[in-house]
C-alpha cells in the first residue's frame, strides 16, 4: 500500500514539472513560438494606393480603346501550285495544290486608307481582303513590299478611317509596358501586355546580308495571325509592327519581335511615293566586334562594327574609311551592334551624308560619307 502512494505522489510531482515547464516556455519565452490561430482569423486589410504622379499604372483600357480600331483582319489567298514530287498525293490529295489562304493583321497608316503589315502575310497573294474592326471589309491592293524589312503596304478605298499617333521607337526604353494588338488564330482585335525586353535585336529572319534587323524585342504574347498588328505604348503611340516570335513550338513561347515604327514610317513613305523602298547603302561588308578580333586588331575596345572590306562602287569606298576599321560611332550615336549600324543607315536617304567615327588602331577618326542609291 505505502509503494502504491509512492507512485501517485511521484506521478504528481512529476506532472508539476511538467505543467510549469509549459508555462515557462509559453509566458518567459514567446518569442519562440511562430504562428498563432487569432494571428491566422484576423482579416486581411486591403489598402488601395492611388499610383504616384508620373507612375503607369496596370491598366491599359485607354491604349486598348484608342489602338483596337485601327488594326485590321488580313485575309490574303494565293495560288499554289505542287514544285516537287509527292508521294502521297495519288493516295489521299494534296492539300497544297490549289489555292491557299493565310491570315494576318495590319495597321492603318492613313486616313484615307493605306495600310501596313509585313510582306510574309501578303507575299505571293492573288487576292487580299481586309476587315476593319466595324466588321466592313474591302479587297486591298498591294501597293509595294520590302523583302529586306518584311513591309508591306497595302491600299483600300476608304476614308476618315482611325488612326494611331506614332511614338518614338528611338526613345523607347527596355522596360517600358507594351501591348501587342492584332488577330492570333483568327481571335479578332486581341490585345496582349508585356514590357520591352532589348532593342537592336537580330534573330537572322530575313537571311542576313542586307537585310534590316533591328527589332524590339518584348514578352508581350504574339502567336500566328499577329503578323503585321500593332505593337503600342501604355499611351496608345505606335511603337512597332509585330513581326516574329522566338519558338520551337510555333507558337509564343516568351519573346516577340516588332520592326521598329521609325523605320517603318521611312519605308512606308517611300512605297507610297515610289512604290518601293529607296534605300541608301554605306557600302561596306561589317561583322561585330568582340574580344578576339580586338586582340587581332591591337585595340582596348570592346564594342563596335568592324569593316571587313568596302563594296567596289559603294558610298564608302572614296570617303577614306578602311578595312578594319572599327565603326563606333555614327552621326553621334555609338554604335555597339551590326543592327544599330543598319538601322541608321536604313533611316537615311539617298544623298543624305553621315558622319562616321571609326577606331583605326587605337586612334579615333570621323569621316563624311555621302549616301548613293542601292545598286
Amino acid at each position: 500500500m505505502k509503494q502504491f502512494i509512492s507512485y501517485v505522489f511521484a506521478g504528481m510531482i512529476g506532472g508539476l514539472i511538467t505543467f510549469g515547464a509549459i508555462q515557462f516556455f509559453a509566458e518567459d519565452h514567446s518569442n519562440l513560438r511562430t504562428t498563432s490561430y487569432e494571428a491566422a482569423a484576423t482579416p486581411i486589410r486591403n489598402v488601395n494606393i492611388p499610383a504616384g504622379k508620373g507612375e503607369t499604372p496596370f491598366n491599359f483600357t485607354a491604349a486598348a480603346e484608342a489602338s483596337m480600331p485601327a488594326v485590321v483582319h488580313i485575309s490574303a489567298q494565293s495560288e499554289q501550285t505542287p514544285t516537287q514530287f509527292n508521294p502521297f498525293r495519288d493516295f489521299f490529295g494534296d492539300p497544297f495544290n490549289g489555292p491557299r489562304a493565310g491570315t494576318g493583321s495590319g495597321v492603318i497608316y492613313s486616313a484615307d486608307g493605306y495600310i501596313v503589315t509585313n510582306n510574309h502575310v501578303v507575299e505571293n497573294a492573288t487576292k487580299v481582303e481586309v476587315t476593319l474592326f466595324d466588321n466592313r471589309k474591302f479587297e486591298a491592293e498591294v501597293i509595294g513590299t520590302d523583302k529586306k524589312t518584311d513591309l508591306a503596304v497595302l491600299k483600300i478605298e476608304a476614308s476618315n478611317l482611325p488612326v494611331l499617333p506614332t511614338g518614338d521607337s528611338e526613345r523607347a526604353q527596355i522596360g517600358e509596358w507594351v501591348l501587342a494588338v492584332g488577330n492570333p488564330f483568327d481571335l479578332t482585335s486581341t490585345v496582349t501586355a508585356g514590357i520591352i525586353s532589348a532593342k537592336g535585336r537580330s534573330i537572322q529572319l530575313l537571311g542576313g546580308g542586307d537585310a534590316i534587323e533591328a527589332f524590339i524585342q518584348t514578352d508581350a504574347a504574339v502567336n500566328p495571325g499577329n503578323s503585321g498588328g500593332a505593337l503600342v505604348d501604355a499611351k496608345g503611340r505606335l511603337l512597332g509592327i509585330n513581326t516574329a516570335i522566338a519558338t520551337r513550338t510555333g507558337v509564343f513561347q516568351g519573346y516577340s519581335f516588332a520592326i521598329p515604327v521609325n523605320l517603318v514610317t521611312r519605308i512606308a513613305d517611300d512605297i507610297i511615293k515610289y512604290g518601293s523602298f529607296q534605300r541608301a547603302f554605306l557600302g561596306i561588308n561589317v561583322y561585330e566586334l568582340d574580344s578576339e578580333a580586338a586582340d587581332d586588331l591591337g585595340v582596348k575596345i570592346s564594342q563596335g562594327v568592324v569593316v571587313e572590306k568596302l563594296v567596289e562602287g559603294g558610298s564608302a569606298q572614296y570617303s577614306g574609311i578602311l578595312p578594319n576599321d572599327i565603326i563606333i560611332k555614327v552621326d553621334d550615336k555609338e554604335i555597339k551592334s551590326v543592327p544599330e549600324l543598319q538601322e541608321i543607315v536604313g533611316l537615311a536617304k539617298v544623298g543624305d551624308t553621315l558622319k562616321v567615327v571609326v577606331n583605326r588602331q587605337g586612334t579615333e577618326q570621323e569621316f563624311v560619307v555621302r549616301l548613293k542609291a542601292a545598286q
